[in-house]
């Protein structure tokens, strides 16, 4: 499919960022409520190619309160610019907040931004900020797109520094992959700046501006592949630098001393990890720069997630633990019912009862000894009467355990966690379901997954269209497997799980040939699976039947699972 060179909503910043590859005009503002300056001065871009003027289009006159399609309420106006205005509104009838861009009908770049947005809208991969409406009405052009109140821009996060080495690693992972897909289905961005990067309250990486921010600043490329892989290895730079890898300051970022070109972030910053340093190089190096070992530049999104992929994963950092605090006594554990002593006090000492000196007392201790020998003596007998009749009750009834193998056993052999060395996604019929997220559901991290698409028909999965949905997880070696848990997304009547032991992760292996291990049915958000002590090497998770959900951020509403969590044991 032939690339797309428009590129789409975003909320515009005023940073002076360096040209990439082109110059634009300025832009507008959109969804975070942490990015409210308001721009004034013209700004250059992403992009080659001309830029289009606005001419003489004016902004409407529009004012909080103000209703489109009786719907959108406008709350605050977040940035006014150049014709443009970008607005925090609220959709009445589904009752959320939403993001509004707004321009005249006549604007010349009126045309191209409805075109943009409506080809973003299509996208629909939840990767990206939603566009959830394009619309022209009462001489109005305006584009609503999701809103965020939770997420963070990367521009905000590198103000108190550079990311965490697995941070940035999940960064430049999910921005890759998921430019990737929008180039397949022929869209560029062209205006990937860290103020288009967003973090979200649970971890996930989400991009604003895709098709529709270049057509607002009338942005073009004759290469927008390498366009947006160039500015996906800056974004990395500055994530683990905290520079922006040009001789200019932008996005409250310090650029590189001037005159001594694009050096490597290892050498910027000590202690940066040298395979993510290596890899912003040989994105960068479009532009000039020379990765560190003089591998081959990444020239689009699809190399540059091919190159994460060969790299060895980095993993999250372990959890830090608090010292508990020191142990204090209390005044219960001093004394049930007295108070706890004043430190430095000096408590008075009482002294013990005299001892019975007397004859009386003499004869009062001697008959309560001769009691306690004979009560002794008779609890020692009845005890050992006791045991007797226990002993030969237990000669009776006693029962064994035995193993697999038949012999007798007094303990139970301890769980062995199996480690998941790869996994791919099973295609029986039709398209993949989300090929590239099969390593969430076994990384670590609950809130990631792979999802399957929403069905119309279910729970049960029609052969005839769509056998099943799954995952093939390769175990590194034969390994005895004994059971299995599997984190679930979506609760409901009702998911249906098997696992089938087979020989390849090849979906051409049909499922019928393969080594039936285990199944269950469940309505809940986890399962698990007792597997009668199967030996295979690759294990197919395979769902017939999933719950009906309504629709999300991700996806509409209709029959779907997702999968999170997958561990097998031995």
């Amino acid at each position: 499919m032939a690339e797309r060179s428009t590129a789409a909503v975003d909320v515009a910043d005023n940073s002076g960022d360096k040209p990439l590859t082109a110059k634009a005009d300025q832009s507008t503002s959109d969804g975070v409520a942490q990015n409210r300056e308001r721009e004034t001065d013209s700004e250059e871009a992403q992009g080659s190619g001309g830029t289009e003027s606005p001419g003489k289009a004016s902004p409407p006159e529009l004012h909080s309160g103000h209703k489109l399609a009786r719907r959108y309420r406008l709350e605050e106006c977040v940035t006014r610019v150049d014709g443009f205005s970008s607005w925090r509104a609220v959709d009445e009838k589904l009752r959320r907040a939403v993001g509004v861009h707004l321009l005249p009908a006549d604007h010349p770049r009126a045309r191209s931004v409805l075109a943009a947005a409506r080809s973003s809208a299509l996208l629909g991969d939840p990767r990206f900020v939603q566009v959830l409406d394009a619309v022209e009405e009462n001489d109005l052009v305006y584009v609503v797109h999701e809103w965020l109140p939770d997420a963070t821009e990367l521009t905000a996060l590198l103000a108190s520094g550079p990311l965490e080495v697995h941070e940035a690693y999940q960064m430049v992972s999910q921005v890759s992959q998921a430019m990737a897909a929008a180039h397949r289905e022929g869209l560029a961005h062209l205006r990937l700046t860290p103020s288009a990067v967003l973090r979200t309250s649970s971890g996930q990486w989400r991009i604003r501006g895709l098709a529709v921010n270049a057509a607002l600043r009338g942005i073009s490329s004759d290469t927008p592949q390498r366009t947006d892989t160039e500015a996906i290895g800056a974004l990395l730079y500055a994530a683990l630098t905290q520079r922006w890898p040009y001789d200019n300051d932008a996005y409250g970022l310090s650029g590189l001393p001037k005159g001594v070109g694009l050096i490597a972030p290892d050498q910027v910053r000590a202690g940066v990890h040298r395979g993510l340093s290596e890899l912003a190089m040989r994105a960068l190096a479009n532009d000039g720069a020379t990765a560190s070992r003089h591998e081959t530049p990444c020239t689009t999104p699809e190399e540059l997630v091919k190159a994460i992929a060969e790299m060895p994963r980095i993993r999250p950092p372990e959890p830090t633990f608090t010292a508990p605090p020191e142990y204090q006594r209390t005044s219960y554990q001093q004394g049930y019912g007295r108070p706890a002593p004043h430190m430095g006090a000096t408590q008075p000492v009482t002294a013990p009862p005299p001892p019975l000196q007397s004859r009386t007392g003499k004869a009062l201790k001697w008959a309560v000894s001769a009691l306690l020998i004979a009560a002794l003596g008779l609890g020692s007998w009845q005890l050992a009467d006791a045991l007797m009749d226990h002993k030969k009750s237990d000669d009776t009834q006693k029962t064994k355990t035995t193993d697999g193998n038949g012999k007798d056993t007094d303990k139970t052999k301890p769980v062995k966690p199996i480690a998941i060395k790869g996994a791919r996604e099973y295609v029986a019929k039709g398209d993949a379901q989300a090929p590239g997220d099969v390593g969430k559901t076994y990384d670590g991290d609950s809130s990631t997954y792979w999802r399957s698409k929403s069905f119309v028909d279910g729970p049960e999965m029609k052969p005839a269209f769509k056998p099943g949905v799954g995952i093939v997880y390769d175990l590194g070696a034969q390994q005895t497997v004994t059971a299995a848990s599997i984190g679930l997304r979506y609760p409901g009547d009702h998911t249906t799980i098997t696992l089938y032991g087979t020989d390849s992760m090849s979906s051409s292996t049909s499922v019928d040939s393969m080594t039936k291990i285990g199944t269950i049915t469940t309505s809940g958000t986890s399962a698990k699976i007792t597997v009668s002590k199967a030996k295979t090497q690759y294990v197919l998770l395979w769902i017939t039947a999933m719950p009906y959900a309504s629709g999300d951020q991700y996806s509409g509403a209709g029959y779907k699972q997702a999968i999170t969590d997958v561990k097998f044991t031995g």
